[in-house]
């Protein structure tokens, strides 16, 4: 920091001698305090207060600490009261709005900081909010006074305030009286840290130059020694104190009491605090269990949603289906503290525009910049050493490192999709290998900046929410010893099914959406190929009735850790289980004729092995303990023995109202139908009466250049914000958020929002066929908001569009967007009034129908 400009006021201590021993006080400076007992720092604030009240220098106390208060509330001081236990982002809130108000050239006292570690239960918050308050004082031109206990905390908050404050100043008492040690003393002589002074009568501060009293001071100051880590921080305390207790029980004295209150504590430090989520987790996990975390932890803070859903889910198919524990995989995965997260911003210059992002009128400013300073960013040595022992301990097996935000995996916002989750492949020499780990880190972490993620928190009022991110890091499932590594197989299970595509599927007995390889094409929407959807009452009805249909919509690709390439690759399924003898092809695929390839079915794995069953029981035990609907993800790998391990990676509560409910009615028979469609419908039955309907007509939009496909999509976007408050019935061609502008409207989520009903046309290409993509992320999307989906299918029986009674509706396009004009052959917006248009949609028998007239 360079010094500020030339003082309006002379600063002082209130003690002239001092003032000469520091070379005198500058605005600008904080000065910290390390003292053994408070009594120490409450005679450097006395005086110093006292020299404010004379200076008639606007005084502000901030006390927040359990201690005595340094100063009375006479008149001459302004106490404002911070509060540690609403959070770290509210007390830098509450603090800095102080001093915002308060402007240049003030003075302060802050309470002890080493109850803000206490409270926070982390040094290194206590190190953040130094970090972040300390430069901004300096800019004010103020001086204020700040304490913390010495030998007290970890070494990296003390460095971090080391590196920020201008003065760090010990403090000693010996014989009764006090002794002053500047350890840093900025833009001052050299020789103002060479000597230990004691305060003498008055005013008078005398250097200490015979070593008999050095010695007899430090000797007194319980110093702790040359251990490698001579601090440790508050965690480490509290779980050497919960591992005493831990041994005590397994040397047959247990105090489950005692235990039983470390639980509380620790799992609500350890665990997100979702109100629903603690009732499980006081269900099925133990003191035990948050040891395991801890062991396998990096930094410390809460481990996020995504983790606490994993350990959920294993703990409750450990002790309610203990019949399944032979073919369930076990997990090693490591977890990145939020702590982590939040001290990688302050470090990196990223707090403040995460904090500005809060606001709903500018919080999409500045995204490029914090991504590049998150990419750019650097971690502290002891994160460094953390992930340096996770790499050796995996060696060069690939894992994935997978967001796991305070706020993801909770009932009520799933965040499905929002977040990054990175593949490492992990080969090579270990210095590779520890950079493309940081970059991954660096990439989740810089997601959460995103403008998909904030536009997602923004339409479910989450921006005031304080987002934290942990990190979940994962061994990945497979079988090594060829240059493509996968699992046999993954997917997404559901415990309700929300597309019965057939009167005989139970929706409540669950729903499987399964792919070869990497479970990536199961929860992202690929638009090159399909997937097997296995309704789990009923395993071997198909959306697809034919033979022929089902060996032309089999899956034929398949993603994979390329280890030659150090890369995820997408490529044939064919190409890629070549030279793989353990891939269990007869139970994976079936081949239509001698003459013809095998392809991808699932059938001997649905019809001679007990997976549909595991799996119905995994999805029953989880939706009973949650009380809720869930979805998990998962992967399947078959031993050479013919026994196979599914290894449950994810569990979340499904986002989403009772699926059997509500009612569709009946439409009247008379009534006019403008569409009927039969055959792929997510969401409870519903009447709804849209007052506009957004029609992209597909013989328009098909015959568009790729270029001018995207701008119609952008176009739908500009409408869909202009018809908030609407009840809107959308229509499209092809796939809504496919990636693919030859294969449908590649919209994010964003862009159609406000939409109470959207429909998939099939009538972009021959080969389409509507894979719904359940348990993906753009569909969860859509059950989440409750939005109602459903395809239609023009060549289809009992599938219809009155295509020219839409189009005899007047064309409000450009009254909404006025230069649109060119579009108006492509996107028709008819306005209706209320009650001349009504969907009817019967989720169980799969039918929508939509009348004209009142």
């Amino acid at each position: 920091m360079n010094s500020p400009t030339p003082a309006s006021f002379a600063p002082t201590t209130g003690l002239p001698g001092l003032d000469a021993v520091l070379q005198g006080v500058e605005r600008g400076d904080n000065i910290v305090w390390q003292i053994q007992t408070l009594d120490e720092y409450l005679a450097l604030v006395a005086p110093y207060a006292e020299s404010a009240r004379r200076q008639r220098r606007r005084l502000i106390y901030f006390r927040f600490a359990a201690h005595a208060p340094l100063l009375p509330d006479d008149g001459h001081v302004e106490i404002h009261y911070p509060q540690p236990g609403d959070g770290f982002d509210a007390f830098v809130d509450q603090v800095h709005s102080v001093i915002e108000e308060a402007g240049t050239e003030t003075l302060y006292v802050f309470d002890c900081l080493s109850d803000l570690a206490e409270a926070w239960q982390s040094d290194r918050m206590m190190g953040n909010f130094f970090r972040l308050t300390c430069p901004r004082l300096f800019d004010l031109y103020t001086v204020t006074y700040f304490s913390i206990y010495r030998n007290t905390h970890a070494w990296e908050a003390m460095e971090m305030i080391t590196d920020t404050t201008q003065f760090l100043l010990d403090v000693f008492r010996c014989r009764g009286r006090h002794y002053i040690r500047p350890i840093k003393v900025q833009h001052r002589s050299a020789a103002a840290m060479n000597l230990m002074h004691v305060w003498e009568s008055g005013d008078t501060f005398r250097a200490v130059a015979d070593s008999g009293t050095v010695s007899e001071v430090l000797a007194g100051s319980q110093w702790p020694g040359l251990e490698d880590t001579p601090s440790v921080g508050h965690w480490q305390r509290q779980f050497s104190a919960v591992r005493a207790v831990i041994a005590k029980r397994q040397a047959g004295d247990p105090e489950p009491a005692l235990e039983a209150r470390w639980f509380e504590s620790l799992s609500r430090r350890v665990f997100p605090d979702d109100p629903q989520m603690a009732r499980l987790i006081r269900e099925y996990l133990t003191i035990d269990d948050v040891l395991l975390v801890r062991d396998r932890m990096i930094g410390i803070g809460s481990i996020g949603g995504k983790a606490l859903g994993m350990l959920l889910a294993r703990a409750i198919l450990h002790r309610d289906a203990p019949e399944l524990q032979a073919r369930l995989e076990a997990h090693d995965s490591f977890y990145v503290g939020s702590v982590v997260f939040e001290s990688f911003l302050v470090q990196n210059g990223v707090w403040w525009i995460r904090r500005r992002q809060r606001d709903p009128s500018g919080f999409l400013q500045q995204l490029d910049e914090a991504r590049e300073r998150i990419m750019n960013g650097v971690f502290p040595e002891s994160t460094i050493r953390q992930f340096e022992g996770m790499l050796d301990y995996f060696g060069e097996w690939p894992f994935i490192v997978r967001s796991s935000s305070r706020l993801e995996d909770r009932y009520g916002n799933a965040f499905a999709g929002q977040y990054e989750s990175v593949f490492c492949v992990n080969q090579g020499p270990r210095e590779k290998r520890l950079a493309d780990l940081l970059d991954a880190v660096r990439q989740v972490y810089a997601s959460t900046l995103g403008e998909q993620a904030l536009r997602y928190r923004e339409r479910r009022g989450l921006l005031g929410e304080d987002e934290q991110m942990g990190l979940l890091i994962m061994r990945v499932s497979g079988t090594a010893g060829t240059r493509y590594f996968h699992p046999h197989a993954a997917g997404v299970g559901l415990s309700v099914n929300p597309y019965p595509w057939n009167p005989r599927i139970d929706m409540h007995a669950g729903v499987v959406r399964l792919v070869a390889g990497l479970g990536t094409r199961a929860v992202d929407r690929a638009d090159d190929d399909y997937t097997r959807l296995i309704a789990l009452n009923a395993p071997n009805l198909r959306p697809e009735t034919r033979f022929g249909a089902i060996a032309r919509y089999a899956q034929r690709r398949m993603d994979a850790l390329d280890l030659h390439d150090n890369r995820v690759v997408s490529g044939l399924f064919a190409e890629y289980v070549r030279g793989q003898p353990d891939f269990p092809m007869a139970l994976f695929t079936t081949r239509e004729d001698a003459g013809r390839p095998a392809f991808l079915t699932f059938d001997g794995l649905v019809e001679r092995t007990p997976f549909v069953d595991d799996l119905r029981m995994i999805l029953e035990r989880l939706h009973a303990a949650y009380r809720h609907a869930v979805e998990i993800e998962f992967a399947l790998n078959f031993l050479p023995d013919g026994s196979y391990r599914i290894n449950v990676l994810q569990c979340r509560p499904m986002q989403v109202r009772d699926l059997g409910g509500g009612s569709a009615g009946e439409p009247p028979e008379q009534a006019p139908r403008l569409i009927t469609a039969q055959g792929a419908v997510i969401g409870p039955s519903r009447v709804i009466r849209p007052d506009r309907i957004v029609y992209v007509v597909p013989g328009s939009f098909g015959a568009l250049a790729q270029d001018d496909r995207l701008a119609v999509t952008r176009l739908v976007g500009r409408i869909n914000r202009e018809s908030a408050g609407r009840c809107v019935l959308m229509l499209g061609p092809g796939r809504w958020g496919t990636r693919d502008p030859s294969l449908g409207l590649p919209v994010s989520f964003s862009e159609i929002n406000h939409v109470d009903a959207l429909c998939e046309i099939v009538a972009m290409h021959d080969n389409l066929v509507p894979d719904v993509s359940l348990g993906t992320h753009f569909i969860n999307e859509l059950i989440e908001s409750d939005m109602l989906y459903f395809a239609l299918f023009p060549k289809r029986p009992e599938n219809g569009i009155d295509e020219r009674t839409l189009l005899d509706l007047p064309n409000r396009l450009t009254e909404l967007v006025p230069d649109a004009g060119k579009w108006a052959q492509v996107v028709h917006v008819a306005d209706v009034a209320p009650g001349e248009v009504t969907l009817y949609a019967d989720a169980e028998a799969q039918r929508i129908v939509v009348t004209t007239g009142s």
